[in-house]
């Protein structure tokens, strides 16, 4: 039998949980905006993009992390980047 994780199922909460904020959805729950922040699960759910959102519409990626198994361990060093 096959078991399948879907990474962005628990995206969401996991972005609240690690941030401590309630995220903007953005993108059928694959990005969400935290501030000036965005989170984006790409490449079939295996990246997490942190993008910083500069006014009117303007994107810097920031970094990208990979996503192996639990969506918290990328969201972990995506805030510590931000944070430094």
């Amino acid at each position: 039998m096959r078991t399948i994780i879907d990474t962005a199922a628990d995206f969401v909460p996991a972005v609240e949980r690690v941030f401590g904020v309630s995220p903007r959805v953005l993108d059928g729950s694959r990005a969400v905006l935290v501030g000036d922040l965005k989170l984006s699960l790409e490449a079939g759910e295996r990246e997490l993009w942190v993008i910083r959102m500069h006014p009117p519409a303007l994107e810097q990626r920031l970094a990208m992390f990979p996503v192996r198994g639990e969506i918290e361990v990328p969201l972990l060093k995506a805030k510590e980047l931000v944070s430094a």
